[in-house]
This record gives structure tokens, C-alpha cells and sequence, in this order.
């Protein structure tokens, strides 16, 4: 039995970035994953402007472009009879990222191992220890090694062993409204991310490590069933929506296999006695955002400065301050409906003007919040 100051469980995009900055600030902390790095992880991996600085203030970024993944400047979203295109950036870091897991993840936990947390790999907890009270004490793992802390973080995704353990209640929950598949193409360059929205479907592609570019499209849960079995021909059917895209891809040669997923909405209570939840297992949207890994970096900032201040429940005040806007964005988004009135007039109204497109897609890479975007005022000088 060791005792620790901290325990993280989950060594991903939420639970190394928090396992290193803890143990920045002196805290003995350990963090376990059931899996061995480096390894991948079924995920699409945008990293937005956001997310890219909280790697640039820890020291990391340099570690992540030199794996070879190309800087991305420019977003593009193709509406069908309108395109916008622009920044997505802020002049102190104007690019967008989108490394492989199966290198992020490693950077990342090496990262908590150098700043002196220790590091378990392979590492199965089998049971979340409790007090006589409730409270959350340690972690046994399925070795039979016992650890305790007085305070164990559930970074481990939506399906969190500590977040069921705890029963932490969850709120704004929605059920599954898309269903996306990604694969890896090579013949296929592109600079930008590029977003393309038809009625009923959707896709993007953005350019990654060893000269590949990820595709994913989706279309609403619904219809999962009626298109799980031929993806290509669902995809092509999508993809000849938008003819210049379509043969583009033709071009393209397939380099992995097209891969699946389906994610609930939700919040859920991110603390209690002896216990907290960052990432996905304290917050959850779909994926069509791509807001996942950025999240998880800046909810892991908030969540150590909670620690260190000794201040849980303004970690939950300023996670759901700061998440919420984008996740009531992304809900609407993922509803695969066509644009309402107020949307057609402002993607009319900013479309060819370089500055209002640029705003427009710092409002897509989590740069603006949606709160601030949809203000009357910006609404308003936009429209104008």
C-alpha cells in the first residue's frame, strides 16, 4: 500500500496533462492506465488554436511539431451554395493541429513521467476504495496493489470507471444524434481544415502526420443501422454532394480502414468526497466540433489550479462556464439540420469579407465563444 497526494486514473488527453501539471507543483501523484504507450485510441484528433497554446505554456508544443504533423492556418467550411473560409487563430498562435494519438498521447504521458509522477502502464483498477462514509480513499488494481490518495480523479473517458463508481450524477444529457467514421488517406494533400455541411450529413478533412490526410463523415444516429454495413457507398453517395470534393477523393488511396463512433452528451457532476472527473468522463459532446482533445487540455489546467487551491467546486463553476456555450453550439450542429434563417443571412452577409470569415472561424476553433460571437452587437456588425 503507498499513499499519494494524488491519483489519476486515465493517462490520455485529460489525465497526463493533470498528472504533469500536479506534479509541477510538487504533488505526489500517480497515474494509471489500463493501456501501454505508445498506443492509439479511437479518436478523431483535431487540436485547436486553444488547445495548441496549453501545449505551448507547458513546454510541449516543440515535441508535437517535430513528429512531422503540418501547422493548419486556414478552415474552410463548404455550406453547399456558399463557402467560407478564413483563420482560425489568434496572432500569438495562429495554427491548428492534428497529430496521430498514438504520438500525442506518448508525449504527453512522458511529459507526467518527466515532471515526476509515476507512471503505471498497463494498469487495470478493479475497484475505487471508499471510507465508512462514501468518501473515495485509493484505487485497488486488478494486481492486487492498493493505493490511496485523498483525492482520486477519474480521467478515463466515457465510460469511467471512477464516474460509475461514485455515481456522478449527470445533467444536460443528450443521446447520440450522429454517427461519424474516419479513415487515413495518402494522395489527398490538403493545408486547411475543410468542413463540409449538406442537409442529413457531414464531413471534414484535415491533414496529419506521415504525409496522410484524415477524412470522417457522419450522418444522424439514426440511421446507423441502415449504413453501418457499406460505408463506402454511404460516403460517396455524401461525397458527390460537393463534385469538386468528390473528385478530389477519387484521387485517393484508402490507407486504413474506416472506423466508427457514436458519443452521448453530457455533464456530468465533476467532484465529490475524495473524488473528481476531467475530460470526457466529466464532459462529454460530439465529436463534429472536434472540440474533444482541447477540452480535455484547458478542463485539466482548471482542474489542477482547483487542486492546488483546494477549490472543487469553482473547478465545475468554471469548466461549465466556459464549456457550456460550446456544447449547447455543438448539440445544434450535430442536429444535421438545415441552416435556420439567422444562419443563412450571416454566412450571406460575411461571405468574401477576409475579417468577418476569420471571426467566423475562431468561432468554430473554440478561439470566440459562441456567447460572444452570438451577442446582438457582434451579430449585428457582422450583418451589417
Amino acid at each position: 500500500m503507498t499513499t499519494y497526494d494524488v491519483i489519476v486514473v486515465g493517462a490520455r488527453c485529460a489525465g497526463s496533462p493533470l498528472a504533469m501539471l500536479l506534479a509541477r507543483r510538487g504533488l505526489r501523484t500517480l497515474l494509471v492506465d489500463r493501456d501501454t504507450f505508445p498506443s492509439d485510441t479511437v479518436s478523431t484528433h483535431v487540436l485547436h488554436p486553444p488547445g495548441v497554446s496549453a501545449l505551448q505554456r507547458w513546454g510541449l508544443l516543440d515535441q508535437v511539431v517535430a513528429t512531422g504533423v503540418p501547422p493548419v492556418g486556414r478552415y474552410s467550411f463548404d455550406f453547399g451554395p456558399v463557402t467560407l473560409a478564413g483563420e482560425p487563430g489568434t496572432p500569438e498562435q495562429p495554427y491548428a493541429y492534428a497529430p496521430r494519438r498514438v504520438l500525442l498521447d506518448k508525449i504527453l504521458l512522458d511529459a507526467a513521467a518527466a515532471a515526476g509522477a509515476e507512471v503505471r502502464e498497463g494498469y487495470t483498477v478493479e475497484e475505487i476504495l471508499t471510507g465508512d462514509d462514501g468518501t473515495v480513499t485509493g484505487i485497488r488494481g486488478k494486481d492486487g496493489t492498493v493505493a490511496h490518495a485523498p483525492l482520486v480523479v477519474g480521467a478515463d473517458g466515457r465510460n469511467s470507471t471512477v464516474a460509475k463508481a461514485v455515481g456522478a450524477a449527470a445533467y444536460e444529457d443528450r443521446p447520440p444524434l450522429t454517427v461519424g467514421y474516419y479513415a487515413y488517406f495518402s494522395n489527398l494533400p490538403t493545408d486547411t481544415f475543410e468542413a463540409y455541411s449538406r442537409p442529413g450529413r457531414g464531413w471534414a478533412v484535415c491533414p496529419t502526420n506521415d504525409d496522410l490526410t484524415m477524412v470522417i463523415g457522419g450522418w444522424p444516429y439514426e440511421e446507423l443501422a441502415a449504413h453501418r454495413n457499406d460505408i463506402d457507398a454511404t460516403m460517396t453517395a455524401m461525397f458527390a454532394t460537393a463534385p469538386g470534393w468528390a473528385e478530389r477523393f477519387a484521387e485517393a488511396k484508402q490507407e486504413s480502414r474506416w472506423v466508427g463512433a457514436s458519443v452521448h452528451n453530457y455533464f456530468r457532476v465533476p467532484y465529490g468526497p475524495g473524488w473528481a472527473l476531467v475530460g470526457d468522463a466529466g464532459y462529454s459532446r460530439d465529436y463534429i466540433t472536434a472540440q474533444g482533445i482541447t477540452d480535455a487540455f484547458l478542463d485539466a489546467e482548471l482542474l489542477a489550479d482547483a487542486i492546488a487551491a483546494g477549490d472543487l467546486p469553482g473547478y465545475q463553476t468554471a469548466r461549465d462556464a466556459r464549456a457550456m456555450p460550446h456544447y449547447q453550439m455543438t448539440l445544434g450542429i450535430a442536429s444535421l439540420q438545415p441552416p435556420d434563417e439567422q444562419m443563412v443571412a450571416l454566412v450571406g452577409a460575411i461571405a468574401g469579407k477576409p475579417d468577418k470569415m476569420d471571426a467566423f472561424m475562431r468561432l468554430n476553433s473554440g478561439v470566440t465563444s459562441p456567447a460572444e460571437f452570438f451577442a446582438p452587437e457582434n451579430l449585428g456588425r457582422l450583418l451589417s
